[in-house]
């Protein structure tokens, strides 16, 4: 027949039809451009055959009846001819209604992937969007991050230049508290050099006392010695003027009277029995004189011995009767005190200075001890600062993961979905 025709519509306008749905990126807006005046023509063309099959039904009884001969022989033919054309049509039509059901489930499952497609898309639009607001805030996030990275390491020198400072400090305050351990120590030196200055002083003014008395004592003695000596001298000349009246000789031998044993036997007479008795008794006074004497010389000797040194002899004093070896010993004693005095000047003087030192010294301490305190709690803020940044970039990155995992997901199944898609057009 040329070209067929299925209720006024060619067969072939029906299949560019199906080839755009199937080459068109857009099927579904081209389809149902092109379906509706298809639809409206299939309408029309379905309206004129059924009125056409209408009216060829009730013309083909009376035109059958009316014609006979020839004209039958070729009624029968146009009738077997339009009984072919009948069945051909109705299997066009029941292939026609069979294509029309495919296309419509086609153009169904076209327009349904194409609702999944944009939903889709959306989906995957707004995911790239959260997934460039994540990106900013990751950049924020790194760049807060390296700025706190900065301002710590900042932080962290400015610690170590004042943990140095505090062992500095500490090592100097250890000096200070060795220093007060030493003017302590100074200072019970000085308390020992006083006690030993204010002894020393105590025993030579008790030695002092005791040279004066003893030089008083001995003034005395010798004194009364000299006096006895004159009085002894005198009578021994009295003696000697009586005994040559008498005609006695006095030989002097040790103290003792000695009488010569002619005239003693001759001249002994009660006078000078008496004379001899006190000679005897003065002989004996002396010589216990000179023994108490000797005693406190060597008394004398002994104290002065056990201070400095022993006394010269007797012979080497001076004329105001003051012993050289006690003045001796009286100039190394101030000598001795004025060294004393002056190292306990020296000494007040290093420890005054000393206790200026620890009082600057402390201050320092306090300073350096607040700095470091001070320091210390930025350190501990930014230490909590610093954990607190790490945690919120776990939780960046972590949530950067779920977004690339998920934005993954979506792509694999948006691939999938256009494999599906791409199969039933292939089907179709």
């Amino acid at each position: 027949m040329g070209m067929a025709w299925i209720y006024g519509v060619s067969i072939n306008y029906i299949c560019d039809i199906v080839n755009m749905c199937i080459s068109s990126p857009y099927p579904l807006l081209r389809v149902t451009k092109l379906v509706y005046p298809l639809q409206v023509e299939e309408r029309s063309d379905r309206d004129f055959l059924e009125k056409g099959s209408r009216t060829a039904s009730t013309l083909s009884a009376a035109t059958l009846a009316s014609l006979g001969g020839p004209s039958s022989r070729r009624g029968s033919c146009d009738t077997s001819i339009s009984v072919e054309t009948e069945a051909s049509i109705r299997e066009i039509k029941d292939s026609l209604v069979e294509s029309e059901e495919k296309y419509r489930k086609a153009m169904v499952s076209n327009a349904q992937l194409h609702n999944e497609k944009s939903n889709l898309m959306y989906q995957v639009d707004t995911l790239k969007d959260s997934l460039i607001e994540l990106e900013e805030q990751l950049y924020e996030s790194k760049r807060e991050y390296n700025d706190k990275a900065k301002e710590f390491e900042r932080e962290r020198h400015a610690h170590s230049v004042l943990q140095r400072q505090f062992n500095e400090m500490r090592e100097t305050l250890k000096q200070s508290e060795e220093l007060l351990t030493e003017v302590g120590q100074l200072r019970l030196k000085r308390d020992s050099c006083v006690r030993e200055i204010s002894d020393l002083q105590e025993t030579l003014g008790w030695k002092e006392k005791k040279i004066g008395a003893l030089e008083r004592q001995r003034e005395f003695s010798d004194a009364g010695v000299r006096d006895e000596r004159d009085k002894l001298r005198d009578q021994v000349v009295h003696l000697k003027d009586t005994l040559k009246v008498q005609h006695l000789e006095v030989l002097p031998r040790e103290g003792f009277l000695i009488m010569t044993s002619k005239r003693a036997s001759v001249h002994m007479s009660a006078n000078t029995r008496t004379i001899g008795i006190r000679l005897r008794k003065i002989v004996d006074e002396r010589e216990s004189l000179a023994d108490q004497v000797k005693r406190l010389k060597s008394q004398l000797e002994g104290k002065q011995r056990n201070g400095t040194e022993g006394l010269s002899p007797e012979e080497d004093r001076l004329e105001n009767g003051m012993d050289p070896h006690i003045l001796d010993l009286q100039r190394d004693a101030n000598r001795q005190i004025s060294d004393l005095k002056f190292k306990l000047v020296k000494s007040e003087q290093e420890v005054t200075a000393l206790e200026q030192n620890i009082i600057r010294l402390e201050g320092q301490v306090t300073r350096y001890k607040s700095a470091s305190e001070s320091a210390e709690k930025v350190e501990d803020e930014l230490k909590v600062e610093k954990r607190k940044l790490q945690r919120e970039l776990r939780s960046a990155l972590d949530r950067i993961d779920e977004l690339e995992a998920s934005n993954s997901h979506l792509a694999k199944r948006l691939e999938k979905m256009k494999a599906n898609r791409s199969a039933l057009l292939a089907q179709q």
